[in-house]
């Protein structure tokens, strides 16, 4: 894979928002992987994540809404580990968890409240 601005400026912001795990699946991508890895890493976080505009804890705070929205643990796990990072609080996702309530339905913040404990617990912020 052929490194550039993007992409170093995409594995800095992983690394910075979600440690080591941020960036294993960069470096145990294979052939089959990487191409996901690469698109995670220049588009996701070396483009969008690093527009002027919204700044990081922002863009956390909308993410989780959305993930929460679609009903994708794994992904909202991750991200409210990376929030943490960026300064979001846990008032601060409890507030968006109550707020997603009234707009994304009970069934999936049900179970995104759970999924936002345990990433608390995981991270020593509960």
């Amino acid at each position: 894979m052929k490194k550039d601005e993007l992409y170093e400026r995409g594995r800095a912001m992983r690394q910075d928002m979600f440690g080591e795990p941020g960036v294993r699946g960069i470096d145990e991508a294979d052939d089959f992987t990487d191409p996901l890895q690469d698109l995670v890493t220049r588009l996701c976080f070396g483009d969008v994540w690093s527009r002027p505009g919204l700044d990081r804890r922002t863009r956390s705070m909308l993410t989780i809404a959305m993930l929460i929205g679609q009903s994708r643990p794994d992904q909202l796990r991750n991200h409210v580990k990376g929030a943490l990072a960026n300064g979001v609080t846990k008032e601060e996702l409890r507030e968006i968890l109550v707020h997603a309530s009234i707009y994304t339905g009970l069934p999936s913040v049900s179970d995104s409240w759970r999924h936002v404990r345990q990433a608390l617990e995981e991270s020593g912020a509960y």
